[in-house]
């Protein structure tokens, strides 16, 4: 399903939605939305990449994990990184390390991990003139892409597979005989097989194990963004904060604040992961059930916040987002810097230092 006709569909589904006209959940099946194909085991083969090298770019939580669960899957892979701390800890794991130019030249596949504002100037400077035709370039978020900070050789395939979970859980779930789900894209395909070889690569990591969905760069670019500023990052920590610095202003111990207000949300976003909003609204108690209802909507006003979070969603599909980012980013982030600052000192997170150190092991 294209990119621009899945969010037509949509969008005319919403309207009927908002409206309350037709039945929502029938019509997620006849409109052909709630459709997508969940991708297992079974339709994966590592055979694309056998007799290939496949270099990691970057040795970070992703590099280094994703690296791991390959070699174990029977992969061959080097590490491309420059000369410091994880040139040494990619050296500790036994892998064989490089310059990311080196790694870009002996390479069949290309996985770039680094930050999203660095890869378009190590694709340009040490990748780029070691493409050959043929060559796979990788990533696991599809912002260089989308806003054109690498843009590859019509000979060269360009996939995504995107682990839906931090790197290290990627590693743990695979060596557990599991694995974590993930999304696979294909944006150019130069040989013809590029999406075999990106379900390789997903099978790779596991992710087949658990299940993959497949959609465009374009689809996993924009939602991934919209949803950390939103709601993952923007959302839950303003809405930690905000709670936390009510209660102290009023008079309330931080150590109770911090409780209440961030410590115990890891225990309810754990119990809606398992199973559901139901599940969560099942194990707490009937007058936090009812809160949930009464108070929600009247301190997160339901159509206030999305007409917020439709601006906001505009500035990232039209690229505004991208732009004033990878400003910050060449202007060496010293807005990001200073925010990072100001947090430090935030009194949650020094009450969330103490608070934490009643839980270590003495």
């Amino acid at each position: 399903m294209g990119y621009n006709i899945g969010k037509l569909k949509h969008r005319k589904l919403a309207v009927r939605w908002a409206s309350g006209v037709g039945n929502f959940y029938q019509d997620l099946f006849t409109e052909g939305i709630f459709t997508m194909e969940i991708i297992h085991d079974s339709a994966a083969s590592l055979d694309p990449l056998k007799g290939k090298t496949v270099a990691i770019m970057g040795f970070g939580a992703q590099g280094r994990n994703q690296a791991l669960c390959l070699r174990e899957s029977g992969v061959h892979v080097i590490i491309g990184v420059r000369q410091g701390k994880s040139f040494e800890a990619a050296k500790e794991d036994g892998f064989e390390v490089m310059s990311v130019k080196e790694a870009a030249e002996k390479a069949d596949l290309i996985q770039i991990l680094l930050p999203d504002e660095r890869h378009g100037e190590v694709y340009k400077n040490e990748i780029e003139a070691g493409l050959k035709p043929g060559n796979t370039l990788c990533c696991s978020h599809g912002f260089a892409y989308t806003f054109n900070t690498i843009v590859p050789p019509k000979d060269v395939n360009v996939i995504m597979v995107a682990p839906k979970s931090p790197g290290t859980e990627v590693y743990r779930r695979f060596m557990e005989g599991f694995g974590v789900p993930g999304l696979i894209a294909v944006h150019q395909n130069a040989t013809g097989d590029a999406r075999d070889i990106a379900l390789a690569y997903a099978k790779g990591l596991g992710l087949t194990r658990a299940g993959i969905l497949e959609c465009t760069m374009q689809q996993e670019t924009y939602e991934d963004l919209f949803g950390e500023q939103n709601v993952l990052c923007g959302g839950i920590v303003d809405l930690m904060l905000c709670g936390f610095e009510v209660l102290i202003e009023a008079g309330y111990p931080p150590e109770m604040a911090y409780f209440e207000c961030i410590h115990e949300s890891k225990l309810i976003v754990d119990l809606i992961y398992e199973g559901g909003i139901q599940k969560m609204n099942a194990v707490i108690s009937n007058t936090a059930e009812w809160g949930e209802y009464s108070n929600g909507p009247f301190i997160l006003p339901h159509e206030q916040m999305k007409a917020l979070m439709r601006e906001s969603l505009r500035r990232v599909e039209s690229g505004e987002f991208a732009k004033k980012w990878l400003a910050e980013a060449a202007a060496g982030a010293p807005n990001l810097n200073a925010k990072r600052a100001a947090l430090a000192e935030h009194p949650a997170e020094i009450t969330g230092a103490r608070i934490r150190s009643m839980f270590e092991k003495k």
